[in-house]
């Protein structure tokens, strides 16, 4: 007798490669509104660290499923059953991401509601555009949790103090067109051009030099960190590198000749 026929099991991620040296990274977890769990946080960090040795890649857009949400945060079935410490990896943290180093640009294509978790992963790109019917917000403490995965400090950073602590102590979320107001989201679009809109933007940003690029965003990523001394040498470190480097040399020589560079990243 026959099995029963099992239809294939979608992948919990989905990566692809698309033009202007962009990847594009989809959690693939519709049914669960993109909720993390063990899978999925294994296979983001390994997409985070495949676009990381990838010289083609000098951009990647972060995107979930459909129009439902963009991530829900931890997916609160496995934590119930004791499977939470599986939603973190060792080396990226929540979802192998929200700590990760990592020296590319990543855009957060918010696409509907990015709460608890989600709202950290967001938070944890270097820029967000988001949907008009998108939230934001760190519902953890209506369910006997705190949040984190870097969303207690970082929320603070990217919103007005005290509207951060509201939203930290309430768990209430944030409507997207709030979000910004605030300077949290980049671009507040319709729902429909989000992914357009994100690519975009990947692909504008993958246009300069890269090794500029992974230096200028080592300075910026700690601004809100260090003080200025330790900012100053890490500015003045960066700049040795590009300077010797063989991109601003084809920079300067596309520029005299008026062509587009051909950067190669070193």
């Amino acid at each position: 007798m026959n099995a029963p026929f099992q239809p294939p099991t979608a992948p919990v991620l989905l990566i692809e490669h698309l033009p202007g040296h962009v990847a594009r990274i989809t959690l693939n977890r519709p049914q669960a509104r993109n909720a993390i769990n063990g899978e999925i946080a294994n296979a983001l960090e390994a997409a985070l660290q495949a676009t990381e040795s990838d010289d083609d890649v000098r951009a990647v857009v972060l995107t979930g499923s459909g129009q439902e949400a963009f991530c829900s945060g931890a997916d609160l079935k496995e934590v119930a059953a004791g499977r939470g410490k599986q939603l973190r990896t060792e080396r990226g943290g929540f979802a192998g991401f929200v700590y990760a180093p990592r020296t590319k640009p990543w855009i957060a294509a918010v696409n509907g509601p990015a709460l608890a978790g989600g709202t950290e992963i967001a938070l944890a790109c270097d820029v967000v555009v988001a949907a008009q019917h998108a939230t934001f917000g760190l519902p953890e403490v209506q369910r006997g949790l705190i949040a984190g995965a870097g969303g207690l400090y970082r929320l603070p950073r990217a919103l007005p103090r005290y509207i951060a602590l509201e939203l930290v102590a309430t768990g209430d979320p944030l409507q997207a067109a709030r979000a910004h107001q605030f300077g949290l989201v980049n671009h507040l679009v319709p729902a429909g051009e989000v992914q357009d809109t994100a690519l975009a933007l990947a692909q504008r940003i993958a246009r300069n030099a890269p090794l500029a690029v992974r230096e200028s965003l080592v300075v910026a990523r700690l601004a809100h960190d260090l003080d200025e001394a330790p900012l100053r040498q890490l500015s003045a470190e960066g700049l040795a590198r590009v300077a010797a480097s063989e991109d601003l040399r084809e920079g300067l020589q596309a520029f005299i000749e008026k062509r587009a560079p051909q950067w190669r990243g070193r």
